[in-house]
C-alpha cells in the first residue's frame, strides 16, 4: 500500500492565497497582537513564521515582546490594555508560558472576540454546544488535512491521543461534529495499541517521540501527528514513527510540513473571521 503525504505546507499556501483575496474587500487591516514572554528558541521560530505570514497576505503583526519573569497580574494587566484598544482585532498568547504563570488566568482574561487561538472558556463552550464562533488553530488544521483525504467522515471511527485543552479535547469534539464515533485516549488508558488499530482516523498530540508504530495503525487509515521533538541528535520527530507507518497508513502527515502550517493558516483565518464578525 502507497502512503500519501498530507502537504500541510501546500495545503496552506491555497488558503492563504483565498485570504488574500478576502482581506482585500474587509473594512480595515486584520490587527494581531501576539504576546511573548521571555527568549525561546522554539518560540521565535514560530514568531517569525506567523508574523511573516501575517505581513505576506495583509495582515498587521505586532509583537509585544515582554520579561519572562513577569507576574501573572502583570500579564493580565497588559492583556485587559489590548482587549481595551480598539485599534487590535485579535490576541494571542505565545505558549508554553513560564511555570510561575497561571496559564489558564491568562487565556481567560482574553476578550473572546479578539481570541484569535479560540482557547477562551467561551470559544471552547461554543464548539462543544455545537455554536462555534473563533475554534482552535491546531485542531482546525488538522480537521482541513483529514478532509484532504476523507471529504466525508461520517461514521468512521476517529482516535484521539491526548486531551490537552489546546489540541486534543477540541479535536475530539470537531471529530465528533463530523459524526464520527471518537474515543480519547490519554496517559491512562489501557490497551493502546488496540484502540489506535481500530481508527479510520488517527491523531496525536502527545509529544512523545515515535509512541505510534506500525501496529498502532489499521490498514489505509488516516494518521495526523501533531506532536513535534527534538532528538538527541537534533532531529525533529513527532509521535509517530514514520518510517514503520509508511506501506501502513493509507495518509500521514509529515513532521515537519503538516500540521505546523496548517496551524498558522487557520491563524490567519481567524483573524479575518474576527473582522468579518466585527463589521
Amino acid at each position: 500500500m502507497e502512503t500519501i503525504r498530507l502537504d500541510g505546507r501546500l495545503l496552506a499556501q491555497n488558503i492563504y492565497q483565498k485570504l488574500r483575496s478576502e482581506i482585500s474587500t474587509l473594512s480595515h487591516v486584520p490587527t494581531l497582537a501576539v504576546v511573548v514572554l521571555g527568549e525561546n528558541a522554539a518560540s521565535t521560530i514560530y514568531i517569525n513564521m506567523k508574523t511573516r505570514v501575517a505581513s505576506s497576505i495583509g495582515i498587521e503583526a505586532n509583537i509585544y515582546h515582554l520579561s519572562d519573569k513577569i507576574s501573572t497580574a502583570q500579564l493580565m494587566e497588559t492583556i485587559h490594555t489590548l482587549n481595551q484598544d480598539r485599534s487590535v482585532d485579535g490576541i494571542l498568547i505565545q505558549l508554553p508560558l513560564p511555570e510561575h504563570i497561571d496559564t489558564d488566568a491568562v487565556i481567560e482574561t482574553i476578550d473572546p472576540k479578539k481570541d484569535a487561538d479560540g482557547l477562551t472558556t467561551k470559544n471552547l463552550g461554543g464548539l462543544m454546544t455545537g455554536h462555534p464562533t473563533i475554534m482552535p488553530c491546531t485542531p482546525l488544521g488538522c480537521l482541513a488535512l483529514i478532509h484532504q483525504a476523507r471529504p466525508i467522515l461520517t461514521g468512521l471511527n476517529a482516535v484521539v491521543v491526548g486531551r490537552s485543552r489546546l489540541v486534543g479535547r477540541p479535536m475530539a469534539q470537531l471529530l465528533l461534529n463530523e459524526n464520527c464515533t471518537v474515543a480519547q485516549a490519554h496517559t491512562y488508558t489501557q490497551n493502546l495499541m488496540e484502540l489506535c488499530a481500530s481508527a479510520d482516523v488517527l491523531v496525536s498530540a502527545t509529544g512523545v517521540p515515535g509512541l505510534i508504530k506500525r501496529d498502532f495503525i489499521k490498514p489505509g487509515a488516516v494518521v495526523i501527528d501533531v506532536g513535534i521533538s527534538r532528538t538527541k541528535d537534533s532531529r525533529i520527530t513527532g509521535d509517530v514513527d514514520s518510517e514503520s507507518a509508511l506501506g501502513r497508513a493509507g495518509w500521514l502527515t509529515p513532521v515537519p510540513g503538516g500540521v505546523g502550517p496548517m496551524t498558522v493558516a487557520m491563524l490567519m483565518s481567524n483573524m479575518v473571521n474576527i473582522v468579518k464578525h466585527q463589521s
